[in-house]
């Protein structure tokens, strides 16, 4: 198809951000008085025009030789103050290009799915002009040419991320959990902020091309500004990308409805933070203190997350840890110099966790509103298709071959072993173990064994409608074949990126180690996730009773890992609790008694004068004139005696 446009689509990038902006705009205007049907159109058909464009995007950088495959637009001066200078500008290139592809195209079946999931909904419109302000917010984000306008869609998933968690905001849990996601991710955009003012003092712009070219020049590997920019840029992603110790908002975000739960999972807001080290790999290569700290944050997180999924009941906050774990393992693969590694994992998990999510609420669509796994049981026999997608979602993300979570996940421990990191292969491994019980148990409790539910709820469940079961089934193809992007012997996603991450770094050195202990590698792998499987099957299906008398017989641990560890409880002991204590006394005595006193009594004081003034205006003119007698002999006195 040719271009009517122009000789190339790289020109038009721009639709890629105007298209969702356009549907923002329609439904936030005109939604209220428009059909459903046409706002539901107008929201997919936005996203699904931006992936269209996004497609030939790629197809015309295909085009260019890989070296020169860096399309760069710029439309105006920005900001410009002294030597300051912000350009309105997009970068086109093969890590922004696939970000863009897993955003509006895994993002298009989320709002094709959201028609049938949201449809009863009240505040549809409303609904769908978030998921489109959302998804702009998101590409703008990614195309962005320097770290400002990157800062502008950094903060715009941020709001977006709290009016759709608290989308509800009749619910009280959920506008808490929308100001909890809003809060601390503001403590994390601090360090970004603080970052950016770093980068502008060090290198004189905040452009990214001109940023990484100089970096060689104007830092030293190991420097301290090196490490310091690059932690301050870290502290942006660990909370946007929830990882520890600002994760606690993530699994608060299941109050919002549950397409909104798979667009910030897995196509939009926690992949932020990965593309952002990914981005400024130049800048991470240089200091090997933070790659180290970037490693232990992401594999701590990994396996700190997934013990915590494997006592979760609520069948969207299993995955929503399981999605914390996993930004943890592209974390992983970023510390250990895997960019490509952890990217490739990125795209796989946009795949299979957007599935698992939509599934989850085709489970909860089927059952009234139902969430507690606990209630389900024997599901397969009522939702057949939703649970063969569920089904090759949880394989995947189990890591079994040939499913794409397997070779995504292989890469990254293979990453580690190469590298003769044993101590992140182990935290990988034993998640990945932890993650393919987990798994399995949401799977077996709510798709086998014998029905938990009540007698009303088993008479009503029922399949969900095409609109939610179309984006299933197109998830769960590309989640079986999307692996082989980076399947070794055919690693297309690691050829296209690697001009962009920069020589040494092109991901996996899978192609420099032997075939057999790739094989190896593979074999202990699988072998690893297969073990998790048992030991669910063991528990949830042969011996159903096992899991309550080892919760009885290690009571202790088991309500430690129940509550997360006490984390919640212990942040709200060491900041919320002083802080609104502050507050309060901020309030009630320096507000109120202090600033507000003082205000009240300079008004007293004018009243009082006033009160004291006025009982000399009689209104009489006698009393007047006698005044002014007075104070003329008065004015004559003193003159006599002063002079």
């Amino acid at each position: 198809m040719s271009n009517p446009f122009g000789d190339s689509f790289l020109d038009l990038i721009c639709l890629v951000l105007l298209f969702p902006l356009a549907g923002t705009i329609i439904n936030g205007f005109l939604g209220k008085r428009l059909n459903k049907s046409i706002v539901g159109f107008v929201g997919c058909a936005a996203i699904g025009l931006s992936f269209v464009v996004a497609v030939f995007v790629l197809l015309d950088l295909l085009k260019l030789s890989p070296e020169h495959r860096v399309f760069e637009k710029d439309y105006f001066t920005w900001i410009g103050s002294g030597a300051f200078k912000a350009i309105a500008g997009l970068q086109v290139d093969p890590l922004s290009v696939v970000m863009i592809l897993v955003v509006t195209g895994v993002g298009f079946l989320i709002h094709v799915y959201s028609i049938g999931y949201m449809h009863e909904d009240e505040s549809f419109y409303r609904y769908f002009t978030y998921l489109n302000l959302f998804t702009f917010s998101m590409l703008l984000l990614v195309l962005a040419n320097n770290f400002l306008l990157m800062f502008i869609g950094w903060e715009g998933v941020g709001l977006c991320s709290y009016l759709l968690i608290g989308f509800w905001f009749e619910k009280k849990s959920a506008s808490a959990a929308g100001m909890k996601a809003f809060i601390v991710n503001r403590v994390g955009d601090f360090g970004f902020i603080l970052a950016i003012l770093l980068i502008f003092v060090t290198f004189g712009t905040i452009d990214f091309t001109e940023v990484f070219h100089a970096a060689p020049e104007h830092l030293q590997i190991g420097s301290s500004v090196a490490a310091i920019i690059t932690l301050l840029l870290f502290v942006g992603a660990v909370g946007k990308s929830a990882q520890i110790p600002l994760y606690t908002w993530l699994p608060d975000a299941m109050e919002g409805p549950t397409p909104v739960s798979a667009l910030i999972h897995a196509a939009t807001m926690v992949t932020a933070g990965v593309y952002m080290v990914v981005r400024c790999n130049v800048l991470y290569t240089m200091s090997p203190f933070t790659m180290t700290v970037v490693a232990v944050i992401g594999g701590a997180t990994a396996l700190f997350a997934a013990s915590i999924g494997l006592v979760q009941n609520d069948i969207k906050r299993v995955l929503a840890y399981s999605t914390v774990s996993q930004i943890g393992y592209m974390f992983l693969a970023c510390g250990l110099g895997g960019y490509i590694t952890g990217v490739f994992h990125l795209v796989t998990h946009a795949f299979f966790k957007a599935l698992l999510f939509l599934g989850s609420g085709s489970v909860i669509h089927g059952l009234g509103g139902e969430q507690d796994m606990r209630k389900m049981g024997a599901l397969k026999k009522f939702m057949p298709i939703t649970y063969i997608t569920f089904f090759i979602g949880t394989l995947a993300i189990a890591g079994i071959p040939p499913f794409a979570g397997f070779f995504s996940k292989d890469e990254i421990l293979l990453e580690a072993y190469t590298k003769g990191n044993l101590f992140f292969w182990g935290l990988g491994a034993l998640a990945a173990l932890l993650t393919a019980f987990y798994m399995f148990r949401l799977l077996f409790m709510t798709f086998h064994g014998n029905s938990k539910m009540t007698q009303h709820v088993e008479e009503h469940v029922h399949e969900s409608p095409m609109s939610i079961l179309f984006p299933l089934i197109v998830l769960a193809v590309l989640s079986i074949v999307g692996g082989f992007l980076g399947f070794p012997t055919m690693s297309v996603i690691n050829e296209f990126l690697a001009p962009v991450i920069g020589a040494g770094h092109h991901g996996s050195e899978s192609h420099h180690v032997s075939s057999n202990l790739m094989f190896s590698m593979m074999g202990i792998s699988t072998g690893i996730a297969i073990v998790g499987i048992v030991l669910a099957y063991i528990m949830y299906i042969s011996k159903p009773e096992l899991p309550g008398a080892i919760a009885k017989r290690f009571k202790g641990i088991y309500n430690i890992i129940l509550n997360k560890y006490f984390v919640d409880e212990i942040y709200d002991a060491t900041f919320v609790k002083p802080t609104l204590g502050v507050s309060n006394l901020l309030w009630k005595v320096v507000d109120v008694r202090i600033i507000d006193g003082f205000v009240n009594a300079v008004g007293r004081l004018t009243i009082l004068k006033g009160e004291v003034l006025k009982l000399s205006q009689t209104g009489l003119v006698r009393n007047y004139a006698l005044s002014i007698m007075l104070g003329g002999i008065i004015i004559i006195i003193c003159s006599i005696l002063f002079l």
